[in-house]
């Protein structure tokens, strides 16, 4: 089957932050020194470049600025940023531009800028509201910051926020759980990230393990939580994903539909599609800041695994017929409503058939079904999410 060009989104990747969080395992480097900014917005602009012939076309619907900590830039940094992408590539009319601040970045100026800028969709890292929650995870603010961050928020113009936050915090009480959740409920974001605490290879948290709560805490916490976000308004739509008003997260979405994306900064990555090719690859870019920062001025040209030439890096995988069932269920089965059916065929090139017979076995398990024309999990097929993934990884 012939495959289409889903939609295109831009991932950013600022990699410095204040402070390494013992728990994450995201490419970021803490700043020690001046960062290198305008070196940094430059290097980004020729790596844009270099991928804008990715694009096949198309206008991005979304620009997503992850870390790292992308808020330790300045406003005019992520002002020449998103003008750069806009002159590059172009947007969609309604195109969405989140930026992830953590509330220890927080300056009411400064996040004026970043709306003035064109960032119209905030996601602040709040991860708990506890003091000594918020000690444990290594964070650099305190409760009183990050009640001021969604203030600055308010008060720059922003009408579209995200709040992370995580549970399954070391020491953490189901009552200590809720108190947080009601807290970010009560300030009335659009929409809350609400996720358990992981613990990561190549972290601080797994060289020196905290104490997690019991399974038992931890399914009472999700169970309470969940009615607690679904009688204040918010839709659980994802995994770990809650709107009002529909406000979903439009840059996600589209990685959970299988759209494509491109990836800039270092250690980014991009999934683009070729239908000429009837080719799906991944690419990610050197990772190390220094690294990329020299590629940027070494005039050398890495070529990749599907053609494509770019200074920054030539790693590149194509996705296999054999992989793709895998790698399209990873995503689509994290939504509640799961995606339309024709998705599979027009961005995998494959046909029901692929997916058996593994399907029709869940299908009997009561885990998957298809219906409302989406391929989706059902409520039991989402808390078993993860065997299903490992049948079809085997």
């Amino acid at each position: 089957m012939s495959l289409i060009l889903p939609p295109l989104s831009l991932y950013v990747h600022i990699p410095w932050c204040i402070r390494k969080c013992p728990y994450c395992d995201f490419n970021s480097h803490e700043s020690r020194d001046d960062i290198p900014e305008q070196e940094y917005v430059d290097a980004l602009r020729l790596d844009l470049e270099n991928d804008a012939v990715l694009a096949q076309g198309r206008k991005l619907t979304s620009i997503f600025f992850g870390g790292g900590t992308p808020s330790i830039l300045s406003a005019s940094a992520i002002a020449q940023i998103i003008k750069n992408a806009e002159e590059l590539i172009g947007f969609e009319k309604d195109i969405e531009i989140t930026l992830e601040a953590n509330p220890g970045t927080f300056e009411q100026e400064k996040f004026s800028g970043f709306r003035a800028a064109g960032v119209n969709r905030l996601s602040i890292g709040i991860q708990s509201f506890n003091d000594k929650q918020l000690q444990l995870l290594g964070r650099v603010h305190g409760r009183d910051e990050a009640l001021r961050a969604v203030e600055v928020a308010r008060t720059a113009g922003f009408t579209n926020i995200n709040l992370d936050l995580m549970h399954g915090l070391p020491e953490q009480s189901v009552e200590d759980a809720k108190a947080d959740l009601a807290q970010a409920i009560a300030l009335a974001p659009e929409h809350i990230s609400w996720y358990q605490l992981t613990i990561e290879q190549n972290t601080a948290f797994y060289s020196n393990p905290p104490i997690l709560p019991f399974e038992d805490t931890l399914a009472d916490i999700q169970d309470e939580g969940q009615l607690m976000l679904a009688q204040a308004g918010y839709d659980q739509y994802e995994i770990s994903a809650y709107a009002k008003n529909n406000q979903r997260a439009r840059h996600n979405m589209n990685y959970w539909e299988f759209g494509d994306y491109l990836g800039i900064g270092a250690g980014a990555h991009s999934k683009i599609t070729q239908p000429e090719y009837s080719k799906i690859f991944r690419m990610w870019k050197t990772r190390l800041p220094k690294h990329y920062l020299d590629a940027a001025t070494s005039n050398r040209i890495c070529t990749n695994l599907a053609g494509h030439q770019n200074v920054f890096g030539a790693d590149s995988d194509v996705l296999s017929r054999a992989s793709l069932p895998l790698d399209f269920l990873m995503n689509a089965l994290r939504l509640n409503a799961g995606v339309p059916t024709h998705y599979l065929a027009e961005r995998t090139g494959l046909s029901l058939k692929a997916l058996e017979p593994r399907w029709s076995e869940f299908t009997e398990k009561g885990l998957l079904e298809i219906a409302d024309n989406h391929l989706r999990p059902t409520l039991m097929g989402r808390r078993f999410l993860n065997r299903v993934l490992e049948a079809y990884a085997g």
